[in-house]
């Protein structure tokens, strides 16, 4: 029979890339479900600090909490689905970004009319999120100087930094309560990280997948006869609700807060870069030069559109990463379905509430798991950094620790202006900035290139080779 006359061969048809892979319909629900869980506490915190400083009322602290839930959905369509040259189209969830937090409290804070406080930093979301769009594909220029040996201590990085959250998690709600690292919470968290941990070994298939998500469930079950599980969110919220455009009014354009936002922009953006390359690695997809152009004007223009709907800045969500890279599941329309889930969590109030019902300390026992996938990730990537080198290993030691130090000593830049110290107290951006920096100066300048193999950064080159070569006694 001839060519034209033969059926195609299944086998003969390209494989489709898992990234991009359609899952059955309540697969793609319950692990988009998963990631929603996973970023809930991150997207909502900022909202609730932010209007808190505003003094907003509960109904319109709600409002605010919905409509960041909402533009983080439209945020996460355009990063995973994509439009034109807009979009990564990788698994990521987009969300709004926590280093945002100090400048617009700082904004409340030198505001006189404090109802001014959210049109003057929606003005300045406006405007920081169209310059970045524009800035998108000369940033992402930069991505050849993330070879293996940088983008395995910022994936690193990431994973340390976030961990401090998770154990603020399981500690409670509030520094300030009665019960915060009390037993119970404590138990609780360890609890829900004994059942992931369980289902992870024990189970098979989806199950699997799905155990952080049923730990969360379980957790939360647990916590009921404890008292800790608290359910006036469900019965105070809402049915339906609608972010309407600009609730709080029309926004206003204030230099200072321009300039201290577009600083927050440059920091997102730098954190997205690597949690692109980050996520790039795990999926088996290298996150190349077009791909975070791409990706970047999906957080820059969902930033830019996010205030039209009453939301603030928006970018990567580096907790997400840790859940891809532990259930394996590549699949950006999981995301997308997550992506589903938070529009309709911003639509429908009623809907977000159950996830606030998971108590903080459940929550903390799963970011354990998820925090730490990502450090693990980090160490993975490390493994192909040439570490036999003496250049590398320096700059994998200077970066992680300049990037560990807002984790270990907080109040170290208190001197500082505050502007500065938006950069400098992310230790993300820190240690990425300084393993760019240092591999520029030891891989590309000069002949760092052509550094000798070591074993230890503090010994001389010359002696270990010599010994390297040396032969091994006889016993």
């Amino acid at each position: 029979m001839s060519d034209q006359g033969r059926a195609e061969d299944p086998g003969d048809r390209p494989a489709v890339h898992p990234v991009d892979e359609k899952l059955p319909p309540l697969k793609m629900a319950t692990t988009g479900l998963q990631h929603v869980a996973a970023m809930y506490a991150g997207v909502v915190a900022p909202p609730l600090i932010v209007g808190a400083a505003i003094g907003l009322s509960g109904t319109e602290l709600t409002f605010l909490t919905g409509a960041c839930l909402f533009t983080a959905g439209l945020a996460t369509f355009l990063q995973t689905l994509g439009i034109w040259k807009i979009g990564a189209r990788l698994p990521f969830v987009n969300g709004v970004t926590f280093a945002g937090v100090a400048p617009m409290t700082a904004i409340v804070a030198s505001t006189e009319d404090k109802n001014d406080a959210l049109p003057i930093i929606f003005g300045a979301v406006i405007v920081a999120g169209l310059l970045g769009f524009l800035a998108s594909p000369f940033f992402s220029k930069a991505v050849r100087f993330f070879p293996p040996v940088v983008t395995g201590t910022v994936i690193t990085l990431i994973g340390i930094s976030l961990l401090p959250v998770a154990f603020g998690w399981a500690q409670g709600s509030s520094p300030t309560a009665d019960d915060f690292g009390s037993g119970t919470n404590l138990g609780l968290a360890a609890a829900t990280l004994l059942i992931v941990l369980l289902l992870r070994r024990f189970t098979r298939g989806f199950v699997k997948q799905i155990a952080v998500l049923l730990g969360l469930v379980i957790g939360t079950l647990i916590a009921v006869p404890l008292g800790v599980t608290d359910f006036s969110p469900v019965a105070e919220a809402d049915i339906v609700g609608f972010p309407t455009p600009f609730h709080f009014g029309a926004p206003q354009f204030q230099l200072a807060a321009i300039v201290s936002l577009c600083v927050v922009m440059v920091v997102s953006m730098t954190e997205s870069t690597a949690d692109m390359l980050a996520l790039g690695e795990i999926v088996d997809r290298p996150a190349d030069e077009k791909t975070i152009a791409a990706g970047l004007r999906a957080d820059t223009l969902g930033s830019a559109i996010s205030p039209l709907f009453n939301g603030f800045m928006c970018s990567a969500f580096a907790q997400n990463i840790g859940l891809v890279a532990m259930t394996r599941i590549r699949s950006r329309f999981v995301v997308a379905a997550g992506g589903g889930f938070l529009v309709l969590m911003g639509l429908c109030p009623v809907a977000a509430s159950l996830i606030a019902v998971v108590p903080r300390p459940v929550l903390g026992g799963a970011g354990i798991v998820l925090f730490g996938s990502v450090a693990a990730s980090g160490i993975q990537t490390l493994v192909r950094a040439s570490l036999e080198k003496d250049n590398n290993v320096l700059i994998v030691a200077v970066s992680l620790a300049v990037g560990i130090i807002p984790i270990t000593a907080p109040e170290f830049y208190h001197a500082f202006p505050e502007t500065a110290k938006i950069v400098l107290d992310s230790g993300i951006s820190t240690g990425c900035v300084a393993a760019v920096l240092l591999n520029f100066v030891f891989n590309h300048l000069g002949k760092g290139g052509d550094a000798q193999d070591v074993t230890h950064p503090m010994e001389a080159g010359e002696e270990i080779t010599g010994a390297a070569t040396r032969a091994p006694a006889t016993p």
